[in-house]
């Protein structure tokens, strides 16, 4: 260690018994003070003017005397006692601030692993905030976010921005045919749009995302989809699809129990098939409104810089288990 670190290692711990003791100019009252024993005190003393090379303390009569070099030095060890205690409100004030709720809005398939994964490192940081989820159609989401009933919303596709509205994408995923597993197209590399042209469709409701998303495919394949079925989660998508109801274009959905053959339930099954399209993808990112700094709330704040800064990486392993 240089010898100027040394010496400074030596006299941080050090400091609070100087400054008290540059208040009270006394060695007792200075033990009363910080509960220590006079004699812990005196030996401080001692060990800091050994390590600042020069007598701090001298006796003067019955008492004791700061000298020249501790009156030099004692305004500094207060403005970095200051310092520290300063930082110290800071991040206990943070602590209480971020106790509070953050409001947000999101679309149904991202509350298994998107939601979960960016909730989670905010949560390690600030474990006293609470969240108010509410989750619905795209349209929806957006609707709670420009109200004001949410302070985030978490949407594919990514909102624009606006002159209200700011945005920032985290990751985009596939969107992929499914169909039944005994379909002819379930055992193709790739499908295209025109192959299930006479196809009926299942279909996710109007003003949810991933309804304009197929619809955009379909008006780029030039044809309406003969729609058989409309839902409102992705789930039953699936679950028609599996019971050979008709065909869907989805996100990818992992392993979800749907994808596996089961003696117990029966003939249901599924199976994703890429598709032969540039628009076949989706762009998943957040929203939040524009306001002056001080009008939003700190949680709020907080766990949106997280969700931009990281987001994509803490993502980053959603888009790679989409690609397989």
């Amino acid at each position: 260690m240089e010898p100027d670190r040394k010496q400074l290692a030596q006299l941080l711990p050090l400091m609070p018994v100087l400054a008290e003791l540059g208040r009270t100019e006394h060695v007792t009252e200075t033990a009363e003070l910080l509960g220590l024993p006079q004699s812990t005190v005196s030996r401080a003393v001692a060990r800091a003017s050994a390590a600042v090379g020069t007598e701090l303390l001298v006796r003067d009569g019955r008492g004791v005397r700061l000298t020249p070099a501790a009156r030099t030095l004692l305004p500094y060890i207060e403005q970095a006692l200051a310092e520290v205690q300063a930082g110290l409100d800071l991040v206990r004030n943070e602590s209480e601030l971020v106790r509070g709720t953050v409001s947000l809005s999101f679309q149904h398939t991202f509350g298994e692993a998107t939601l979960p994964l960016l909730i989670s490192a905010f949560r390690a940081r600030h474990p006293g905030t609470g969240f108010r989820l509410s989750q619905g159609a795209r349209s929806a989401c957006l609707e709670e976010l420009s109200s004001g009933e949410a302070d985030l919303a978490l949407t594919a596709p990514v909102a624009p921005a606006g002159k209200t509205l700011d945005s920032a994408p985290l990751y985009r995923e596939p969107l992929r045919l499914v169909v039944h597993h005994a379909h002819p197209l379930a055992r193709q590399r790739m499908a295209r749009l025109a192959d299930i042209r006479t196809e009926p469709f299942v279909a996710l409701g109007t003003g949810y995302g991933l309804r304009s998303l197929t619809d955009a495919l379909f008006r780029e394949a030039g044809y309406r989809p003969r729609i058989a079925f409309e839902s409102q989660d992705s789930h039953t998508v699936r679950g028609l699809v599996s019971a050979g109801l008709g065909v869907s274009i989805l996100p990818p959905g992992g392993d979800a129990p749907g994808r596996t053959l089961r003696p117990e339930t029966g003939d249901l099954g599924w199976v994703e098939v890429p598709l032969d399209s540039e628009l076949a993808f989706r762009e998943v990112g957040v929203s939040w409104r524009r306001r002056k700094p001080e009008t939003e709330p700190v949680p709020a704040r907080l766990f949106r810089e997280l969700v931009v800064a990281q987001g994509p990486r803490l993502l980053a392993g959603l888009v790679t288990r989409a690609g397989r």
